[in-house]
């Protein structure tokens, strides 16, 4: 029988999970916080800090450990190898299986082009980046090695500038950073999504990031968008800049952007080649979405639209018909699709093991200072090489003194154990520079040799003391960094490939959907259900056909332009077009509203509206006799919003809407059989759509107002009798054949 344990030393609030099967027919509780403690969270640490998110040298562990791999192998500026070899051999130290250490290498790729300066000199298909179809050859067909910047990434790796580390089985030794002598981390895109966070990182140019981290050494409150003015994308396009919107991502290190592509016009053959696209998109997407526009009517000028990308690089080619304005309608394909689209920033960087979201100008200072230490560990370490080098050599030199005393001394020394300690006895050397001599070759015993060797002695001091100068001065350490900068930027920096266009001289056009007008009848019923019938239908037509118990409750003659608002009971509007709903006939039931729209459960439109410019009033009637006006252009929207929240005031259950042009009579009912003649003009209007109104009609208790109706001339014999000089009012009963009226209307 399963035995059940209860758990010891736990808070009995924290939430459990139920009897989870432990091991051979034990069943225990586990506690939900501490399950998700114990294995969740190593998880989640797991992909931050080791797999999505890179590091202050610009790369991720997968990176690393590729790029490291191919350098111990020595396919730095050598000649390539088989990338299936480099897959093999990384798989010593990145043990997640070949195909993903094989889709990093093609995404470094030279081949690949995703990258402003990419780090794999690659042959053979590498695909692409801006296409989702051109899939890239397996690692047995291609071939890579190391591309020329990486002598900047692995320099001095072998002078202790950064810490090693065992791989996963403690075979290897591999970095835990590049010591980068340039700002990698901000060179090319890196983008990752960890657990609860991630990192988006545009590229900038290299030669102008190397200017302004040179700038920002010299001077730490040089303003850094004066020298790195925007980001640089690999595959250019147009970078719709913005200075303050710039500036708020430099300092936050978050925010977007916008970038388009660019095209150029053949007047010869009226059509139009797009040569650049933005990052974030594919030529696949922007040419099935063209089409899909061409299909619907939206897109009209379009004859044709291919994809000509051949060994020349990207080309969309889309012929056009005639009298087709080129400017015009590709403010339209900008507008409708991917070929204008945001990239999303999000400087999110490991600093020292910490997730980080910092500014370009702190990611900067961040490099600054890693790179700081970097050449402070370089320093140490040729300090110390050559403190040991003259260590040796101030030994030598003491043989110099007396080079056949020496020969005596190892001569007469009978056994080989003592010959170093004989030396140190006979020469007063220590143990270290006494096996050194003890080492020098039989044909090195000579004048001139020790002559040469001992002459480096005063060139390894000059050294020493200037190493020594720099390892206690930051400000050299600097200077060094100055220099490095300086080199890289000369021997690898490039000209911008992105170009920048001011916002203001973007010309927007108003894309206007071209909508067949003609006349139509609207027709909206009790029960939620909709018609649009043209009046030709309608007089072949018969009679309305309606769902049981359902009647017409709103009738309007317009076109198939207008646009069209349906008042929720749930306080919403939702908005739509005469044109949006097929042209029906009297003979079926028509649409459903609250299906039609998407509305929520249990919510039924209340009323229809039709206008064209929002002219005119709203008319909400509530049971308390409360009745508020809104002028109908507080629903105007500047986006195309199909639903508004907070139509009308919740405070109160509502009775009725109206619509009017214009001020008129309008006629309020309650349930008490009182009615209300009043001009709408004495109710203020209100701007705001959830104003509670004024009170108009006083309700006697278990009594509300029922009914709101636009007053219709000669209605009542005697209107006067309805009407009140002061408000709020009960209103007057009606009498003889108005009461009779009344029980008809309300029946």
């Amino acid at each position: 029988m399963a035995r059940r344990k209860k758990s010891e030393g736990k808070s009995l609030s924290e939430p459990k999970a139920k009897g989870v099967i432990k091991g051979a027919g034990e069943v225990v509780d586990q506690h939900i916080v501490s399950t998700i403690e114990v294995n969740y969270m190593p998880y989640a640490m797991s992909v931050i800090l080791s797999r999505a998110i890179p590091e202050i040298d610009g790369f991720k562990p997968s990176h690393r450990k590729l790029l490291f791999t191919m350098y111990k192998m020595g396919l730095l500026g050598s000649t390539r190898t088989k990338s299936a070899n480099i897959v093999g051999q990384t798989m010593k130290l990145n043990p997640h299986g070949d195909s993903a250490i094989y889709d990093t290498m093609v995404r470094l790729s030279r081949g690949y082009e995703a990258l402003l300066h990419p780090y794999v000199d690659s042959k053979g298909n590498f695909g692409k980046f801006y296409s989702r179809d051109m899939a890239w050859a397996a690692s047995r067909y291609t071939e890579a090695k190391l591309d020329a910047i990486c002598n900047e990434l692995f320099r001095d790796i072998d002078k202790d500038t950064v810490d090693f580390v065992d791989n996963y089985d403690n075979t290897l030794k591999e970095p835990t950073l590049l010591p980068a002598t340039f700002p990698s981390v901000l060179v090319n895109a890196n983008t990752g999504i960890a657990v609860g966070m991630a990192s988006s990182i545009c590229s900038f140019n290299l030669r102008e990031l190397c200017e302004t981290t040179i700038a920002l050494i010299k001077d730490k409150e040089h303003d850094v968008i004066t020298t790195l003015p925007a980001p640089d994308f690999i595959g250019g396009g147009q970078i719709i800049y913005d200075a303050d919107l710039f500036r708020q991502i430099y300092e936050t290190g978050r925010g977007s952007f916008k970038v388009r592509g660019s095209y150029t016009y053949d007047s010869s053959a009226n059509c139009i080649d797009i040569s650049t696209i933005p990052p974030t998109t594919t030529s696949e997407a922007i040419i099935e979405k063209v089409v899909d526009l061409v299909k619907s009517g939206k897109l009209k000028e379009i004859s044709d639209i291919r994809d000509e990308t051949g060994i020349d690089g990207l080309k969309i080619t889309i012929d056009l018909k005639r009298n087709v304005e080129p400017d015009v309608l590709m403010q339209k394909i900008y507008k409708m699709t991917t070929l204008e689209d945001s990239f999303a920033c999000n400087f999110n960087v490991l600093i020292g093991g910490v997730p980080m979201v910092l500014g370009v100008k702190e990611l900067l200072n961040e490099w600054i200072a890693f790179r700081v230490e970097c050449v402070r560990r370089r320093t140490v370490f040729d300090l110390e090489k050559k403190k040991s080098k003259l260590h040796l050599l101030k030994g030598l030199e003491k043989i110099l003194l007396d080079i056949d005393k020496a020969i005596k001394i190892v001569r007469e020394t009978a056994e080989e154990a003592d010959v170093v300690p004989n030396l140190m006895i006979g020469f007063g050397i220590d143990d270290v520079q006494a096996e050194y001599v003890a080492e020098i070759k039989l044909r090195h015993l000579n004048r001139e040799y020790i002559l040469k060797r001992t002459a480096e002695i005063e060139e390894l001091e000059n050294d020493i003391r200037e190493l020594e100068a720099i390892a206690s001065s930051k400000n050299k350490i600097k200077s060094i960094i100055v220099s490095e900068l300086k080199d890289v930027a000369k021997k690898y920096g490039k000209n911008r490939v992105s170009t920048l266009i001011c916002a203001d001289e973007i010309k927007e056009i108003e894309i206007v959907e071209e909508v067949p007008d003609y006349p139509v009848n609207l027709y909206f019923t009790k029960d939620g259900y909709f018609k649009k019938i043209t009046p030709l239908s309608l007089r072949m037509g018969g009679e309305q056909k309606l769902k049981e118990g359902d009647v017409i409750y709103q009738c309007y003659e317009s076109t198939n332009t207008a646009e069209l608002l349906f008042f929720t009971n749930k306080c919403q509007v939702y908005k739509a077009k005469a044109s949006d709903f097929a042209d029906t006939k009297a003979s079926v039931l028509g649409e459903y509203i609250p299906a039609k729209l998407g509305m929520d459960e249990d919510e039924l439109a209340v009323s229809m509206i039709v206008t064209k410019d929002y002219s005119g009033f709203m008319l909400f009637a509530f049971e308390n006799g409360k009745v508020a006006k809104v002028p109908l252009n507080s629903y105007i929207t500047k986006t195309n919003r199909k639903r508004l929240t907070g139509a009308y005031s919740d405070k109160e259950p509502l009775a009725d809407i109206g619509f009017i042009q214009e001020d008129c009579d309008i006629l309020l009912t309650s349930s008490s059989g009182r009615m209300l003649l009043l001009h709408s003009g004495s109710v203020s209007l209100k701007s705001t759509r959830s104003t509670q109104g004024i009170a108009v009609m006083k309700q006697k208790k278990g009594h509300r107002v029922i009914k709101l109706e636009v007053y219709t001339e000669g209605r009542f014999v005697n209107p006067n009798r309805y009407r009140s000089k002061s408000l709020p009012t009960l209103g007057a009963l009606p009498s003889g054949e108005e009461a009779e009226s009344l029980q008809l209307n309300l029946l």
